[in-house]
């Protein structure tokens, strides 16, 4: 170490301290440089700090935006947890709803988590300007870390499929004693609903089933447009001979679909109900949104091997539900609806005792009797000619409440 002074020209000299040969004009000694270089990383903090708090900032900002836009929508929290599913009307349902927004709920923390070590990440491990090329410390060979990125996801699944099972056992159990059996059947493009078995709320059996279907007589001739003319054609499976549709099913009190008329299908609230599906034709799909389940319905159900049964253990609540073909089956598939309509068990004995003792009556006339909005009020019929522009009236009714104003019952046991 020297030390230097100016040349004196009266005034004040610059003093020059030089360090093992080193100019640095008037710094610190060595050792106090390095002690800061250790401390500091060879760098400051003040930057690195300020980047982390407008990422603070930000992501505060986004959390705050996000639940303005739910608290904007008009959403509650019920409506928001189901993550887009519609509410559910069955037991069932509100176990599939359960399991979904769990499942949705696990996918969002891994991703949130995922996305945070993403954003860690490229944040406080990105490059600087200056900064030699090195690879950051790597966790390879790390084994305590490597069983965790093994076992956690491996556990997210088991559980997941765990609670897949019960819920899935639930919604395919079936009891040996349903209230209400209903036989479905689905054919190019409408729907047929006939009552096979049905136990009143006093106990009494009524005995629904006439016989199994021989002929095919769910329609009129098959007519369609061909070259700008309507024009007979075969029924599906090239016309084949309508005896070998003898299992499908036909009862004495039925409702039947057509392009002018919404079937309804009028079901009691709080009883376990079976669903027989079959298909007159070619595969269709039985789906009602708020049931949040759907099944296929088949043509020749047992050469195909399949279970053509399904059970809800009850209907939660009144009202009207829509129903539709889930399954791609012809040219008016979209327009193939239905209409569930859920009634209280005395309206519903009443329905079934007007239509037994009037079999000339009606489905409109018997949801008059018992008080109910006698057309669908959730979808309209189809122009088979599509003539319209496919827009449904807004002034069907309200689906959340059927009934008639200031009507009595008409039919009584």
């Amino acid at each position: 170490m020297r030390a230097e002074n100016g040349p004196g020209n009266g005034k004040e000299s610059t003093v020059r301290v030089i360090w093992h040969g080193n100019s640095v004009g008037t710094t610190c000694p060595p050792s106090e440089r390095e002690g800061v270089k250790l401390a500091h990383g060879g760098r400051p903090r003040a930057p690195q700090a300020r980047s982390a708090s407008r990422i603070t900032k930000r992501v505060g900002i986004l959390v705050a935006l996000g639940f303005g836009a739910l608290l904007l929508s008009g959403c509650d929290a019920r409506t928001a947890m189901r993550f887009g599913w519609p509410a559910g009307v069955t037991p069932e349902a509100t176990k599939m709803g359960d399991l979904w927004t769990w499942s949705v709920i696990t996918a969002l923390v891994m991703g949130i988590l995922v996305w945070g070590l993403i954003f860690w990440t490229i944040t406080f491990h990105r490059n600087k300007a200056g900064q030699k090329d090195e690879f950051p410390r790597q966790t390879g060979y790390n084994v305590p870390l490597e069983l965790a990125y093994t076992a956690v996801p491996f556990v997210i699944i088991a559980v997941l499929f765990y609670f897949t099972v019960v819920v899935q056992n639930d919604v395919e159990r079936k009891s040996d004693d349903p209230k209400v059996v209903v036989d479905v059947t689905a054919f190019q493009w409408n729907w047929k609903f006939g009552y096979n078995k049905i136990e009143f709320t006093d106990g009494v059996t009524y005995d629904g089933f006439e016989r199994n279907g021989s002929p095919f007589e769910l329609q009129t001739p098959n007519v369609e447009m061909v070259g700008g003319a309507e024009e007979e054609v075969p029924y599906p499976a090239g016309g084949r001979d309508d005896d070998v549709r003898d299992y499908l099913p036909f009862d004495k009190i039925e409702t039947v679909g057509s392009s002018t008329e919404i079937p309804i299908l009028v079901l009691p609230t709080e009883r376990r109900i079976q669903f027989n599906l079959a298909a007159a034709d070619v595969v269709h799909s039985f789906w009602v949104p708020e049931f949040l389940f759907k099944r296929d319905v088949m043509p020749f159900p047992k050469q195909n091997h399949t279970d053509n049964q399904f059970q809800v253990e009850q209907i939660d609540r009144t009202g009207a539900f829509v129903g539709r073909c889930a399954e791609m089956c012809g040219t008016y598939h979209s327009m193939m609806n239905f209409e569930v309509r859920a009634v209280s068990p005395a309206k519903f004995d009443a329905y079934i005792l007007y239509r037994d003792r009037n079999p000339l009556a009606t489905n409109a006339e018997a949801l008059q009797a018992i008080c109910e909005v006698p057309h669908s009020v959730t979808t309209v019929p189809f122009e088979t000619r599509r003539k319209t522009n496919g827009d449904t009236p807004s002034d069907l009714g309200d689906a959340g409440n059927t009934s008639l104003p200031d009507c009595t019952v008409g039919a009584n046991r």
